[in-house]
């Protein structure tokens, strides 16, 4: 990706396509992340696979994806701040629902120039 903003496109595509390959291929393998459906931080790409791994399990998937009012806020040449509003629709077992969150992700140019996300912080999205 040439720029942060197509790498959370491309972050975001995949999560609402549900291709979990793509999708963890776009975080770095010690990226955090702090979910407000999640009672703890986690630590590392590896324990959000896990995690999305238990959820599949209880026939957790993603239908859908929109997101909204994205935001790039570049720190330095190589550290990017995404913002954006984000509306998911994903079904647990027979039970769909939509989620209507606010998300940041914090990129990083690493490998060879490539962005890749290192923090992730979800949040619920409030009305006005």
């Amino acid at each position: 990706m040439t720029s942060p903003l197509e790498a959370a496109n491309a972050l975001i595509d995949a999560f609402g396509r549900h291709d979990t390959e793509a999708y963890f291929a776009s975080f770095a393998a010690d990226a955090t992340f702090v979910f407000h459906t999640h009672v703890r931080p986690l630590r590392s790409r590896s324990d959000y696979e896990q995690l999305w791994y238990a959820w599949e399990q209880d026939g957790f998937r993603v239908l859908g994806c929109e997101s909204t009012d994205q935001h790039v806020q570049m720190l330095t040449s190589d550290i990017a701040i995404f913002t954006h509003r984000v509306r998911t629709l994903a079904r647990t077992g027979d039970v769909e629902e939509t989620a209507e969150e606010r998300e940041t992700i914090v990129f990083q140019k690493r490998d060879g120039g490539r962005w890749l996300a290192v923090h992730e912080h979800l949040s619920p999205a409030l009305e006005a």
